[in-house]
């Protein structure tokens, strides 16, 4: 079941750094004038990537399309088999984000288990609308995972987010899921704001200062670029 409004789109505002700038970084988010808050505890975030088989996912957002989408399979945990998950469809158009977010219950096969086990337990809980992004996006491309800090503002309508120690691992032509063999990648932390569309001018000017440059970074294109060289 899809529990995101896709008519309530967000702004998305990204900064990438270098590892070594991480404390600094927080520093500068605990101290803000903001008065940003834990929303809650630190997490592993895991996802799985799909595209198709021309990767269509990748294209769009290379050649800076105005609309786009991306498909993944998402859990939290340090687990590295995928379990009790959401089927996430990220859209943009222009500067606004939304998410299809579809539930998935339960391990996705036995340990071990191949490729098209694991994609039919998760079509097999998917309403028809879900089932027709994974027929579109049928193919395993990479799996990422990263650390995830989260904060939120007082009044709760800003969240913050700080990823790190960002690990990929190569699917393309696997029969099997690989869990073990992390590609080569450049190391990078990225900070995420998130916010409505009516508060844009306002977070502009409140993280004017922040001590990082912004940028249109994307995970999945930086993962699919260090995998094919």
């Amino acid at each position: 079941m899809s529990v995101s409004n896709p008519y309530r789109p967000r702004y998305e505002i990204k900064f990438i750094a270098e590892p070594l700038e991480y404390h600094r970084v927080l520093n500068w988010l605990r101290q803000h004038n903001s008065c940003l808050e834990t929303e809650h505890p630190d997490r592993q975030v895991n996802n799985i990537y799909f595209d198709s088989h021309n990767h269509h996912s990748y294209c769009e957002n290379i050649y800076g399309s105005s609309s786009k989408s991306k498909v993944r399979f998402r859990w939290y945990g340090t687990s590295m088999e995928p379990k009790n998950g959401s089927l996430e469809i990220k859209c943009k158009r222009n500067q606004l984000n939304w998410k299809l977010i579809y539930k998935i219950q339960g391990k996705l096969g036995e340990s071990g288990c191949n490729w098209r086990t694991l994609c039919s337990e998760i079509r097999r809980q998917l309403p028809a609308e879900g089932k027709k992004w994974m027929e579109m996006n049928p193919l395993p491309v990479l799996i990422n995972r990263y650390h995830r800090k989260y904060f939120v503002s007082k009044d709760k309508k800003v969240r913050v987010t700080l990823d790190s120690n960002l690990d990929i691992y190569d699917q393309s032509r696997k029969s099997f899921p690989n869990y073990s063999s992390k590609s080569n990648l450049p190391e990078v932390m990225v900070l995420e704001i998130k916010f409505s569309r009516e508060l844009r001018n306002h977070v502009v000017h409140m993280f004017g200062d922040i001590p990082l440059r912004a940028s249109r970074f994307s995970k999945y294109v930086s993962g699919f670029n260090s995998i094919n060289g």
